[in-house]
């Protein structure tokens, strides 16, 4: 069974900074890259940045240049930095990771994973 554990969300002025973390568990998987989506009140949940190691990044257009995204295939672990926060950053936010999982017989395949998701809240 996969996890996702996410943290370090909180309550944060504007300007200011957060950094989350998130670790997928399992066994028998391959990670192909993992990020991090959000969700506001009365919206769809969006993307915020995806990262396959380094090779292949992702970021909404709201978040260049504030956000940065990094992560670790072998640990199977992506951080998110985030800086110059807005108010408009507040939301849940949430880790996924698209895991390749091994069967040890049959044919692999692909699957969507989210974590349970963390609140930030940016907030004078």
């Amino acid at each position: 069974q996969v996890q996702l554990v996410e943290s370090g969300g909180g309550l944060v002025q504007p300007g200011g900074s957060l950094r989350l973390s998130c670790t997928a568990s399992g066994r028998r998987i391959s990670i192909n890259y993992m990020g991090f989506y959000r969700q506001t009140p009365g919206k769809q949940r969006e993307l915020v940045a995806t990262d396959a190691n380094g090779g292949m990044t992702t970021y909404a257009d709201s978040v260049k240049g504030r956000f940065t995204v990094a992560t670790d295939i072998a640990k199977k672990t992506t951080t998110l930095q985030m800086n110059s926060l807005k108010p408009d950053d507040t939301g849940v936010y949430y880790c996924y990771a698209m895991i390749t999982h091994l069967p040890l017989y049959g044919s692999p395949w692909d699957q969507d994973h989210w974590g349970q998701g963390t609140q930030v809240t940016v907030s004078s």
